[in-house]
């Protein structure tokens, strides 16, 4: 099955007209049944927040939950935790509510692109994924050395024999904090793929602090798309389940390029929430 969503459920205009603020998650899963998580990589959530989340869906509804920035190497300054155990413990324990509905697909470890491929690194890897025991994992990298001619099978090796989800990116080829698209899969049961847009120029911080607002700044074209169908049947033969996010928000063209790719597939999703709209339908 291939399932396709957007990135976080606040920023997508075109689909809530008329739409309330405290409603947009529940429009927005009468369009797609999956969303990733971004607040719970700024903070870890409150359980209110994931029960409230939980409820406000369809039953077969997915999250796909950003790891905390602390646990990542992201966090810059004073966390608000004593240890990495505790901040570990509070982010699973904040997890239970998806768990229980059975509405978390995994949780998406994206590592920083200073974080390059050596021992140290690999084997904060490997405790991250000890720490996170046996909730479904993807690894997301933004440094090269992870997947250069000599490193690439080793990477995707050892994202296998520890039980890693591969995240899969499509993204601007940009220097030594971008990856290439590698389309391997190295979990038989889940694959994640993050369109995160083509814009090489804006992809790099260029040290103003306005990178932000344009690093996603893309629309995909329609050939780019269908490259994207073709991709997707080479991985249906390697994962069960493929999660598609569409991260290109910054221009608002997410939800349009999502939409498109989900009628390229032709697929047609049950179970979403009900639209608004369809109340007056015949």
């Amino acid at each position: 099955m291939i399932y396709i969503g957007l990135a976080g459920w606040g920023d997508h205009d075109d689909l809530y007209e008329g739409t309330p603020s405290h409603a947009k998650l529940e429009t927005y899963s009468g369009f797609f049944p999956i969303v990733e998580l971004d607040s719970s990589f700024y903070a870890v959530q409150p359980l209110r927040n994931m029960e409230k989340w939980a409820r406000e869906t369809p039953p077969g509804f997915q999250f796909i939950v950003k790891a905390y920035q602390g646990m990542t190497g992201h966090q810059k300054g004073s966390a608000p935790f004593d240890t990495r155990e505790e901040m570990f413990q509070a982010f699973i324990a904040s997890l239970q509510p998806l768990l229980t509905a059975g509405k978390l697909a995994m949780v998406l470890c994206q590592f920083p692109p200073w974080f390059d491929c050596k021992k140290e690194h690999v084997d904060y890897i490997r405790y991250v994924k000890e720490q996170l025991k046996d909730i479904p994992c993807a690894l997301e990298f933004r440094n090269q050395t992870w997947f250069t001619t000599d490193m690439r099978e080793r990477t995707l090796s050892f994202m296998k024999e520890e039980n890693w989800i591969h995240s899969i990116c499509d993204e601007p080829q940009a220097g030594i904090g971008s990856i290439p698209t590698v389309l391997h899969a190295t979990n038989e049961e889940k694959t994640l793929i993050r369109m995160h847009g083509r814009n090489r120029h804006g992809w790099n911080d260029p040290g103003n602090g306005k990178w932000r607002d344009v690093r996603y700044l893309y629309q995909y074209k329609k050939h780019e798309l269908e490259e994207w169908k073709r991709n997707l049947e080479q991985l249906k033969n390697e994962s069960k389940t493929i999660y598609m996010i569409f991260n290109n928000n910054s221009g608002g063209d997410a939800a349009g390029n999502a939409q498109e790719m989900i009628s390229l597939m032709d697929i047609e999703y049950t179970g979403l929430a009900p639209r608004q709209l369809d109340l007056f339908s015949e």
